[in-house]
C-alpha cells in the first residue's frame, strides 16, 4: 500500500494511505472537526473535502470560520442548485455558466419557450430548497473530451458542448454529479464544491433579479436569461445583507441628490455632472478644506492645461496604455501599435488629459532644480477626462469628467519613506474628520509594467516600510498585499474606506514612481554636482471630488455635517406676522457666517418641517408672533423630535459652533515640519 505524508498547519505529520480524503483525516482528528470541515487546502489549492489525496502534501482543513473560502464555496453551490432547480421546473432549458460573485451568484440559461421573468423567482426558490433538502452528494468526475461532448449533445446542451470542444487540449475536464446514478443532474465545472447540497442553509439565499445576457458576452451571439441571487452561510448573514441593500437604496446618492437639489445628469453631457448651487456649495467647502490641509502641509498649488499634444502622452507611456479611454482631438485615433510611434503628417494630434502627472513633470522641468529644492510638492485640483464605456457610468461614482485632489511629490531617494509616512498621517487625519475608518492595501507589480525588477523591489519595499513605520501595517488597519494590482509604472498604497453601513470604497492612493521621471527626463542637480532622477510620488486623498461627494452623501444618508451642509439653517414662519422677524433672524445668522434660507410661505408648519427634513437641512428655526415679541427662536434639529426655545444670541452661538469646519492647520503643519 502506497503511504503518503500529510503535513498539518501545526507542523504535525500524518501517514495515510493513498486515496485517503481530507474528510477521512478530519474524522480521525475528531468528530467535531469532521462535522465542521467543509473543504480543504492542499498545498494551497482549495479542493473538495472528499477528493482523494494522491501525493505528499500540506493540508489545511477549511471550516465556516474561514469565511472567504466558505462563502465562495457556498455561492458556487447555490449557482449549481439554481441551475438544477430551473431544469427541474422548465425542461428543455439549456445551461451555460454560473459563477460565484462578490455577494452571491448568477447563472445564465437558454430557456426553451420564453425568457425568465422575476415572477418565476418564487417558484425557483422553492425548488432550490427541495434540492437542498435532498442532500444530494456532489461528486467530482474526470471525463474525456469526446465522452463529455457526446453527453452534452445527447442532452441537447449545445452551449456546454461548444464550450467543451474549445477548451485547451490536455486540460482535465471535470464535471460534478448531483446525486448518484445515470439520471443524476450534471454540470461541467472545475470546482471545488461542498460535499452535498444539504451543506447549504436553505434559508441563506434569495434570488434577486433577472436580466438578459449574451452568450460569452458577445452581442452577436444568442441572448440568454441571467438569474441573479445572493447567498450566505446562514440566515443571519442574509438578513444583514438584505438590510444593507435596503439601506443602500435609501442612501442612493442619485436619489438624495435629486431630493436635496444638489446636481443632475442628462444626455446632453452624458458622464458629466451639472452641479446645482447647493451641490456646488458642498464642493466649495471640500475644496477649501483640502486647500487648508495642503497649504499647511507644504504643497504648492498649480494649474495645468486641459489639452496636450499626443506626443506627450506617447512619451509618458499613457498613450499605449490608456488611449482607448482618452478623448482625442481630432476624434479619430491614429492606427498604431500600442508602443509604436504616432503616425501623422503634422503635430495636430491632441488629447484631453486623463490624468495630471505628465503636466506636473513639465512644471518641475522648468528651470534647474537642486537637491535643496526637494521635496517639491505640487498640488492641483485637476479636471480630467476619460472616455469610460457608457454602461460603466454610474451617478457621481463613475463619470467621464472629474476633478482630482491630485498632487505629485518630487523627492530624493532618501526622502521617500518620510514623505510617504507623512502622507499616511495626513490621510488618517482627513478620513477621521469625515468619520471614516479604513484599511490599507499595498498593490504590487502587474505582469505588464515598465521598469526593472530591481526598481520594483525598491519601490514596493519603500511603501511597505513607510506604512510599518507609521504603525498602519496591522490587522487593525486591514493591512493586505495585492499581487498584480499595481499601476503599470508603480506600486501603490490604497486606502479603502468603510462607510456607515459597512461598504468599502477605494479612495486614496500614493504611488512610488521612478518610471515617469525617466521617460519625461526630469532631473535635479545633486550635492555632487551631477544630474539625478527624482522619485515621483503620485498621491490623492479624496480621489475625485465627484466620487467623494457621492460617497459622503451615502455615508451620511444626506445628513451631512453642519459645516458641509449646503443650507445650514432655514428660518420658517408659523404666521405671516412673523415675516419681518424671520428676515431679521436670517440676517443675523448670515452675519455670523451661516448659510441660511427663509421659508415665508403660507403653509402649515408641519408641512414645512417635513419638506426641509427631506432636503436634509440640519437646523430649522421656527418663529411665530411669540418668538418675534420675545426675541427667541424654536430650534428643531434634523433627526430630533425635540424643540428647543432659546434666544437668538444663544442660537447663533450654538449653530456657529456646530458649523465650524475641522481645523487641519495644526496637524498638517506638524506633517510639513
Amino acid at each position: 500500500m502506497n503511504m503518503l505524508s500529510i503535513t498539518l498547519p501545526d507542523g504535525s505529520v500524518r501517514e495515510v494511505a493513498s486515496g485517503t480524503t481530507p474528510a477521512d483525516i478530519a474524522a480521525a482528528i475528531g468528530p467535531g472537526l469532521a462535522k465542521a470541515a467543509i473543504a480543504a487546502r492542499v498545498d494551497g489549492e482549495l479542493r473538495d473535502i472528499t477528493r482523494p489525496l494522491e501525493a505528499d502534501a500540506n493540508l489545511a482543513l477549511v471550516t465556516s470560520r474561514d469565511e472567504k473560502d466558505a462563502l465562495e464555496l457556498a455561492r458556487h453551490d447555490f449557482a449549481h442548485v439554481l441551475a438544477e432547480a430551473v431544469q427541474n421546473l422548465f425542461p428543455g432549458t439549456q445551461i451555460t455558466f454560473g459563477p460565484a460573485t462578490d455577494d452571491g451568484f448568477y447563472y445564465d440559461f437558454a430557456p426553451k419557450d420564453r425568457p425568465f421573468t422575476e415572477e418565476d423567482l418564487p417558484a425557483i426558490e422553492a425548488e432550490m430548497r427541495k434540492v437542498i433538502a435532498k442532500d444530494e452528494p456532489l461528486i467530482r468526475e474526470v471525463w474525456s473530451r469526446a465522452d463529455l461532448i457526446a453527453r452534452w449533445r445527447k442532452q441537447g446542451e449545445s452551449f456546454k458542448a461548444e464550450w467543451a470542444a474549445e477548451l485547451p487540449d490536455g486540460e482535465e475536464l471535470t464535471v460534478y454529479r448531483a446525486g448518484r446514478g445515470d439520471d443524476a443532474w450534471l454540470d461541467m465545472c472545475r470546482g471545488p464544491h461542498l460535499a452535498s447540497t444539504g451543506k447549504l442553509d436553505p434559508q441563506a439565499f434569495k434570488l434577486t433579479r433577472v436580466s438578459g445576457a449574451y452568450w460569452r458576452g458577445d452581442q452577436n451571439n444568442a441572448m440568454l436569461s441571467r438569474i441573479y441571487g445572493t447567498g450566505w452561510l446562514n440566515k443571519k448573514q442574509l438578513d444583514q445583507h438584505l438590510f444593507r441593500l435596503e439601506e443602500a437604496a435609501k442612501r442612493d446618492h442619485r436619489k438624495l441628490g435629486q431630493e436635496m437639489d444638489l446636481f443632475h445628469l442628462q444626455a446632453e453631457a452624458h458622464g458629466s455632472v451639472f452641479w446645482h448651487p447647493k451641490g456646488y456649495m458642498i464642493w466649495r467647502e471640500l475644496e477649501a478644506y483640502m486647500r487648508r490641509a495642503i497649504d499647511a502641509a507644504g504643497y504648492r498649488e498649480v494649474k495645468t492645461p486641459q489639452v496636450m499634444d499626443a506626443r506627450q502622452w506617447e512619451q509618458s507611456g499613457h498613450w499605449g496604455k490608456y488611449r482607448e479611454n482618452m478623448f482625442v482631438i481630432p476624434d479619430e485615433v491614429p492606427n498604431v501599435e500600442d508602443e509604436g510611434p504616432i503616425v501623422s503628417n503634422d503635430a495636430d494630434w491632441m488629447a484631453l488629459k486623463p490624468m495630471n502627472c505628465p503636466a506636473h513633470v513639465l512644471i518641475f522641468r522648468q528651470g534647474i532644480k537642486s537637491y535643496r529644492d526637494l521635496p517639491l510638492r505640487l498640488y492641483e485640483n485637476g479636471c480630467c477626462h476619460r472616455n469610460e464605456p457608457h454602461g460603466a457610468l454610474h451617478g457621481l461614482m463613475r463619470v467621464r469628467q472629474f476633478t482630482q485632489d491630485d498632487a505629485h511629490i518630487f523627492c530624493r531617494e532618501d526622502q521617500i519613506v518620510d514623505e510617504v509616512q507623512d502622507f499616511c498621517r495626513l490621510a488618517d487625519r482627513i478620513y477621521k474628520d469625515f468619520g471614516f475608518t479604513y484599511s490599507i492595501k499595498l498593490a504590487l507589480r502587474p505582469d505588464k509594467r515598465f521598469g526593472s525588477d530591481e526598481m520594483w523591489d525598491k519601490a514596493e519595499s519603500e511603501l511597505r516600510d513607510a506604512v510599518m513605520r507609521a504603525g498602519l501595517a496591522t490587522e487593525q488597519y486591514g493591512w493586505e498585499e495585492l499581487p498584480g494590482e499595481g499601476a503599470f509604472y508603480a506600486p501603490k498604497l490604497e486606502w479603502h474606506l468603510t462607510d456607515a453601513i459597512g461598504r468599502t470604497w477605494q479612495v486614496g492612493t500614493i504611488q512610488s514612481d521612478r518610471v515617469l521621471p525617466e521617460r519625461l527626463d526630469a532631473s535635479y542637480v545633486g550635492e555632487d554636482g551631477e544630474r539625478h532622477r527624482p522619485v515621483m510620488l503620485h498621491r490623492a486623498i479624496f480621489g475625485s471630488y465627484e466620487r467623494f461627494i457621492g460617497i459622503l452623501i451615502e455615508h451620511f444618508a444626506g445628513k451631512l455635517p453642519a459645516w458641509l451642509a449646503p443650507v445650514q439653517a432655514v428660518v420658517a414662519t408659523i404666521v405671516s406676522d412673523a415675516d419681518e422677524y424671520a428676515g431679521h433672524v436670517a440676517a443675523e445668522l448670515r452675519q455670523a457666517g451661516l448659510r441660511v434660507d427663509t421659508d415665508l410661505r403660507n403653509e402649515k408648519i408641519n408641512y414645512k418641517v417635513r419638506e426641509h427634513s427631506l432636503a436634509k437641512v440640519p437646523n430649522l428655526l421656527v418663529v411665530g408672533k411669540r418668538e418675534a415679541d420675545e426675541g427667541t427662536v424654536a430650534l428643531r434639529q434634523l433627526g430630533s423630535d425635540r424643540q428647543q426655545v432659546m434666544t437668538l444670541a444663544e442660537a447663533i452661538a450654538k449653530l456657529t459652533g456646530e458649523a465650524r469646519a475641522p481645523d487641519l492647520a495644526t496637524a498638517s503643519a506638524a506633517t510639513a515640519a
